[in-house]
């Protein structure tokens, strides 16, 4: 028992299940728009996320460390790396144009992560109230633009749609993390529920949700199987923004809300 809830506890902090989720969203980009499952990008975002993840969440933690290092983020540090050469696999086989997206985002990660403003001590992540916008054009990015183009599918008025819908979802998705770390966060970071307080912040994710609803009537042909799962999605998404608390279980964030594209992604390959 002890085994399996190291290897959970690994599974959580080594950014797998958060790269399985964007990896999902992609894949859900193009089953909406009817495309072809494509391994190479679909694979390139996943050790992408893997590798983009862990250098955000231990950048600063390797550095002050050095050899010193715990088991536990040695051993995340062996799969980033794996995940960086398969990154790097993959990427060769993409699109030109599609290498160049990727670039503008990998620099904008780095930028996330790295100190550089306010002489080399403020990064992008520490920016007041911009934290949540960053990582939600990010996902848009990567798991709406980067399988389109790289399928040299048309940017039309359901991808733009799509784009809006993602944005707003991936928003939503972090609102219980922006609750949850109420009591951490500095007030100069000026999050959501810093700004307009918890309850409010619950209601903007139920407002945003609807709003993604209200968008898929606008999409060139409703397609009622996908509008079923969406509206499924939007309410038990919703469930977890209003259930959401600053005192919440170890893993309400960090597995469940974030394995929300999973379930999502297996209710469109089984029903669509």
């Amino acid at each position: 028992m002890k085994v399996l809830k190291q290897f959970f506890n690994f599974y959580i902090n080594s950014s797998i299940h958060v790269a399985l989720a964007v990896f999902s969203c992609a894949w859900i980009t193009l089953l909406e728009l009817d495309l072809t499952y494509d391994s190479v990008v679909l694979y390139f975002i996943f050790f992408a996320s893997i590798t983009g993840y862990n250098f955000v969440k231990f950048f600063s933690v390797a550095k002050f460390y050095h050899r010193r290092l715990a088991n536990w983020l040695k051993s995340i540090q062996v799969l980033s790396f794996f995940s960086f050469l398969l990154m790097c696999f993959y990427a060769v086989q993409l699109q030109i144009k599609t290498i160049f997206i990727v670039g503008g985002f990998a620099v904008l990660t780095f930028l996330y992560a790295t100190p550089f403003l306010q002489k080399k001590t403020q990064s992008l992540r520490s920016v007041e109230g911009l934290k949540v916008y960053i990582i939600a054009l990010v996902w848009t990015g990567v798991t709406v633009f980067l399988p389109v183009i790289d399928e040299g599918f048309k940017i039309n008025n359901d991808v733009i749609l799509i784009a809006i819908q993602r944005f707003a979802y991936v928003l939503v998705l972090m609102l219980p993390f922006e609750i949850r770390d109420l009591k951490y966060d500095t007030l100069n970071l000026e999050t959501i529920p810093q700004k307009i307080g918890v309850k409010k912040t619950k209601n903007l994710g139920v407002l945003l949700l609807v709003f993604i609803l209200v968008l898929e009537l606008f999409k060139h042909e409703v397609d009622y199987s996908r509008m079923l799962i969406l509206s499924f999605m939007t309410v038990l998404t919703g469930m977890f923004v209003l259930k959401a608390k600053t005192e919440q279980g170890k893993y309400y964030c960090s597995f469940w809300v974030e394995g929300l594209p999973v379930l999502w992604l297996i209710l469109m390959l089984i029903f669509v």
